[in-house]
C-alpha cells in the first residue's frame, strides 16, 4: 500500500530517511529515479541515510511503475522518494492508488518561482500540479511532518 509519494531534490537523507518514514509508519522506501540505480556513488550514499529496519528499493522510473502495477509492493507500507515533479507527475499518472503528493524539497534554478519554504517550481512543473489536482491528486507542501500542511491548490 501506498502511503506517500514526496518529491525531493536530494532523495533520501536524514530528515526524510527519520522523521517521515517514522511518522507514516513506512516499512519500505522506494527511491524512484533514472539516474541512482546506475550511479554507484548516489546509491551508497542513499543506502547510508536508509533508517535500520526499513527496507530501501532503488528503482528507475519504469521499474518502479512496474513494480507498482504488478502488486510486488502491495504488501509494504510503501514510502515514495522521487527527485522531480515530472517523476511524481509520471508515477501518479501510471498508479492511481497514488491519491497523495507532498513537495518537500525543490531547488530554485532560472524560471522558477517560490510556492514554500524549499520549494519551487518551473512554469511546466505547475501545469502537472495542476493536472494532479485535476485527477484529485492532493498535492500538498511540507519539508517535515511537524511543519504546518499547505494545500498546493492554495498556492498555484
Amino acid at each position: 500500500m501506498i502511503i506517500l509519494t514526496r518529491v525531493d531534490h536530494r532523495l533520501l537523507h536524514g530528515q526524510v530517511a527519520f522523521s517521515w518514514t517514522q511518522a507514516i509508519g513506512a516499512d519500505c522506501i522506494l527511491i524512484a529515479n533514472d539516474d541512482v540505480p546506475k550511479n554507484e556513488i548516489r546509491k551508497t550514499t542513499i543506502k547510508l541515510a536508509k533508517p535500520q529496519g526499513v527496507k530501501l528499493v532503488i528503482k528507475s522510473i519504469q521499474d518502479s511503475i512496474s513494480a507498482l502495477q504488478s502488486g510486488v509492493t502491495d504488501k509494504y507500507k510503501l514510502f515514495i522518494v522521487v527527485e522531480s515533479i515530472k517523476d511524481a507527475y509520471a508515477l501518479a499518472k501510471a498508479c492511481p492508488e497514488i491519491k497523495h503528493i507532498n513537495l518537500g524539497g525543490i531547488k530554485a534554478k532560472e524560471g522558477t518561482r517560490s510556492l514554500g519554504k524549499a520549494v519551487n517550481v518551473l512554469p511546466e512543473e505547475e501545469e502537472l500540479l495542476k493536472q494532479l489536482l485535476t485527477d484529485q491528486v492532493e498535492v500538498e507542501i511540507r519539508q517535515v511532518p511537524a511543519d504546518k500542511k499547505v494545500a498546493a491548490k492554495e498556492v498555484l
